[in-house]
Order: structure tokens, then C-alpha cells, then sequence
């Protein structure tokens, strides 16, 4: 497949959304860019094109890696016991949905409540912190050893993350939430600031697609149940409330976050990671889905048809 094509078919999308500007960091981002990464699981190799080497904030697709690790560490059946796996109904960042339903844990872990109780969940370990656990485990999933804390992101988010503060205080408050409230949202914004690559993310997804196996040294690095569990939540809560509805258009399981990455695992055939800032309402790279729809209908990889 061409992907210098597909990065040309789709770049001029980018006019159709907006940065992220309110975290005042990720609004200085250019939004004329368009990076994509393919990890062929079939050939154990990856090809990239545009800006697939550009460095950029993984924000919510952190929740991927901190969901996995934590359900490596303390088993999944011990994660799920504090967090659902339903779609909301409403943004990412709002706490209705519990106050509605009078839930006693948050409905999925890809909302920032749901994340912050599974991010929560980590401990101190062997003198590490949580956070050096996460970013460690961020560069062996993500075959990236060059991954690091952006601390004006880091900064930035903890400026500007008092909605974020409130779920966690609501969680807290509710007996829902066990540990400390400022040391687990300082791991969460320290998560959602790494700083990652399409090829980064392509390596993410290939594992997934491999069921919990590194396919560059074919070691598992997570159980195939966590894989798969994890694979069936980003088809249905991965891109928000937009999740059903890319669902039918496309049929990858995939993640988005803000900072304008899409993370893709096509089952046993490909890892995918994309990037470009332009956002939709919903929180999700205008330009990246596009070109994601286009990948998936070339190599036929909706899980739905094929």
C-alpha cells in the first residue's frame, strides 16, 4: 500500500478541525501535518510516510497502556473490579454519567474518570514510581526507548486540569477511589504528556493485533485475554462518542486521543498509528480518520466484513 498516497489524499482535511488549545501547550502544535505508520504482522515489517516520525503528546491513548499494564501487574478480573466496559452517552471528561445511574465504579477505562481510577491502581514497586513503572512499560510496548516526559505538556495539563481534579475528588469522595488524589492525577497528567511517534504507536497496536506478543522478538509481553479485552473496549468506547459510529465506517478496534494520535489493531494483520492535530468535536484527528477509513478499505481489515 501507498502511504505517501494516502498522506496526500488526506492532509488538505487537516483545515476541517482544531488543535486541542484547550491545554494551552498542545494549541502550539502545527496543524499541518499528517504522519502514518503500518506495522504488517505477515511481513514483520513497518513502512511509514508524512510526519510518522514526528514526536508528539500521546494524551488519551496513555489510557491503552496504563489499562494493560495494570491489568499485567494485578490481573485483569482485580482492574475490572473498579472500572466497566460501557459506552457513556457523554464526553470523555464528564462525571453525569455516574451521577445518573448512581454507579459505583466508572463505566469504562478510556474516559478521563475510568483512567484516573485505573491509573490510581498503581503502586509504588520496587522503588519505583508509579509513573517511572508506566513510561517503562510505554517503551518496551511501544519499541521506543526514546520516549520521554514533556514537562511543559506536563505543566500545561496540571494548570489547566481542575475538571480532572473534580472526577478524581468525586471518585474519592464516593469510595471509589483508594489512593492519594494529587499524587495519582500528577502520575495521570505525566502520562497523558510522553511523548510518542506514529511508529510508536503502529508498535502499540501490533501487539495488540498480536494478541500480547512483541512481534519484533516474539516474546508476550501481555496474556492474550488482556489483549483481546482490551481490543473489544477500543471498538466501542475508543473514539469517544464517536465510537459506534467509526465502528460501522471503519471496523478497527482503535484508540484516539487529543493530541491528535489514533492507534489501530487490525486482529492478527497490522498495528497502525497515526497523527495529525486537527480535532473533530468529538476529540478525534479529522485527517487521521479519514485516513484510516481509507486504510482499512484498502488492506480490508474492518473486522466487521472481513
Amino acid at each position: 500500500m501507498d502511504l505517501k498516497q494516502v498522506v496526500d489524499n488526506n492532509l488538505a482535511k487537516t483545515n476541517l478541525g482544531k488543535v486541542a488549545n484547550y491545554i494551552p501547550a498542545l494549541g502550539k502544535v502545527d496543524p499541518k501535518q499528517l504522519g502514518i505508520a503500518v506495522y504488517d504482522l505477515n511481513k514483520d515489517n513497518i513502512t511509514n510516510a508524512g510526519n510518522a516520525d514526528v514526536r508528539f503528546a500521546i494524551e488519551s491513548i496513555s489510557k491503552v497502556i496504563v489499562f494493560l499494564y495494570a491489568a499485567k501487574q494485578l490481573g485483569l478480573s482485580n482492574v475490572t473490579k473498579h472500572v466497566g466496559a460501557r459506552q457513556t452517552g457523554f464526553p470523555f471528561n464528564s462525571i453525569l454519567n455516574m451521577e445518573i445511574e448512581k454507579a459505583h465504579y466508572p463505566l469504562n477505562p478510556f474516559i478521563n474518570a475510568g483512567a484516573i481510577e485505573v491509573t490510581s491502581l498503581i503502586q509504588p514497586y520496587n522503588g519505583k514510581s508509579p509513573f517511572d513503572q508506566i513510561i517503562q512499560f510505554a517503551r518496551e510496548i511501544c519499541h521506543d526507548p526514546q520516549i520521554s516526559l514533556n514537562s511543559e505538556i506536563f505543566e500545561s495539563e496540571d494548570r489547566t486540569g481542575d475538571t480532572d481534579r473534580s472526577l478524581a475528588y468525586y471518585l474519592k469522595a464516593n469510595n471509589m477511589m483508594h489512593a492519594d488524589v494529587t499524587a495519582s492525577l500528577t502520575t495521570y497528567f505525566k502520562q497523558c504528556s510522553m511523548m510518542v511517534t506514529a511508529i510508536s504507536l503502529a508498535n502499540l497496536g501490533a501487539v495488540l493485533a498480536n494478541n500480547g506478543i512483541k512481534p519484533w522478538d516474539n516474546k508476550r509481553l501481555v496474556p492474550t485475554e488482556v489483549a483481546t479485552y482490551t481490543k473489544s473496549l477500543m471498538t466501542t468506547t475508543g473514539l469517544y462518542n464517536e465510537s459506534g459510529t467509526y465502528s460501522s465506517i471503519i471496523g478497527v478496534p482503535t484508540k484516539s486521543g487529543v493530541g491528535g494520535g489514533l492507534m489501530s489493531a487490525a486482529p492478527n494483520r497490522f498495528g497502525i498509528g497515526i497523527f495529525s492535530p486537527p480535532l473533530d468535536n468529538a476529540g478525534n484527528s479529522v485527517a487521521g480518520l479519514s485516513a484510516l477509513e481509507e486504510i482499512s478499505n484498502e488492506l480490508k481489515i474492518d473486522i466487521f466484513q472481513y
